[in-house]
């Protein structure tokens, strides 16, 4: 969703609005770091195991504290936590402070979190998650690099930094030292996990940003020829520059409208960003999008259900292998 924000957002600034560039750059990134997380996927979908396991990626688990692991990986001895990253150039991996440096090819030098930190948090927040269920299980972990042509000048002191071809022989290396989890606790504890996950909802790229409304441009887009402007009429929306029609055109436009605006709309922010006059249209459509809503009449708020919209599916995936 997050990037579906960023790509949405840029679409409706003009040209040459001063925080393309910054949208842009931060889209490279998110995608990046998708790219990353789905080439470790496709690591565990090619590579079979020995013992029964379970895969979780991007999973949450619900707790006081909020944490999200990139991956996953749980067997009845222990569980491996993979935190996965996709920075370019040469890297260094600092202690005292804690840091992560990159240096371009052109010499500059970006800082960034320390991955080891990162990994370390989410295993002691893991480890509490599990004690709270009266499940006492190691938990290892390493830091992933998406691709081989990522330098490493300097590696992290303690922590075990792999390639994703690397995995597989890293997770086969730990001993199995005592079975903790019995096949049922397993099984259980797998439902437990997904049942627990919460779902990253972010923050609207106007908030993030600090961008006014009145930068961007309002609408409803047309699939196929990608303008803005698609005319309401009876049962369905119609391009006026390419003359395809989509009675469903309103839906994508308005999940658009939570991420990259704010997270409620009236009837009348409805009517004013998709470009229709009647307000009982209006009212129509926002019904239609089965929406909680607030407060009743002109003071009406609808408010989405990110939990229940089918466009983006919950991030969280898991898979078996037995």
């Amino acid at each position: 969703m997050k990037l579906e924000g960023l790509i949405a957002s840029q679409n409706r600034l003009s040209a040459g609005h001063p925080s393309l560039p910054v949208l842009a750059a931060m889209q490279a990134s998110v995608e990046a770091g998708i790219g990353g997380e789905e080439r470790v996927a496709e690591i565990f979908r090619k590579q079979s195991f020995p013992f029964d396991n379970h895969i979780f990626h991007d999973l949450s688990p619900s707790s006081d504290v909020k944490f999200q692991m990139d991956t996953y990986v749980m067997t009845s001895w222990y569980g491996v936590v993979l935190e996965v990253k996709n920075i370019g150039g040469v890297l260094e991996f600092k202690d005292n402070p804690p840091q992560l440096l990159r240096t371009r090819d052109d010499g500059h030098k970006d800082g960034f979190e320390s991955p080891v930190v990162q990994l370390e948090r989410n295993c002691e927040l893991l480890t509490d998650w599990l004690r709270s269920r009266n499940i006492h299980l190691p938990i290892y972990g390493a830091i992933v690099l998406a691709y081989p042509k990522q330098i490493v000048a300097v590696p992290p002191a303690k922590t075990k930094l792999l390639y994703p071809y690397l995995i597989p022989s890293f997770i086969k290396s730990i001993p199995q030292k005592a079975k903790k989890l019995d096949n049922e606790t397993f099984n259980w504890l797998s439902v437990e996990l997904l049942n627990s996950h919460q779902r990253f909802i972010p923050k609207p790229i106007c908030e993030t940003y600090g961008l006014p409304f009145g930068d961007f441009q309002t609408g409803v887009r047309c699939d196929g020829c990608g303008r803005l402007g698609m005319i309401k009429i009876v049962r369905t929306w119609v391009c006026p520059f390419c003359q395809a029609t989509d009675r469903l055109a309103h839906q994508k436009t308005l999940l658009e409208w939570f991420l990259v605006f704010k997270r409620s709309i009236t009837n009348k922010e409805c009517r004013e960003f998709l470009h229709i006059d009647d307000i009982q249209v209006a009212k129509r459509i926002l019904q239609s999008m089965n929406w909680q809503c607030q407060g009743t009449f002109r003071n009406r708020t609808y408010l989405m259900d990110f939990n229940n919209t089918t466009p983006w599916q919950k991030n969280a995936k898991f898979v078996i292998r037995q």
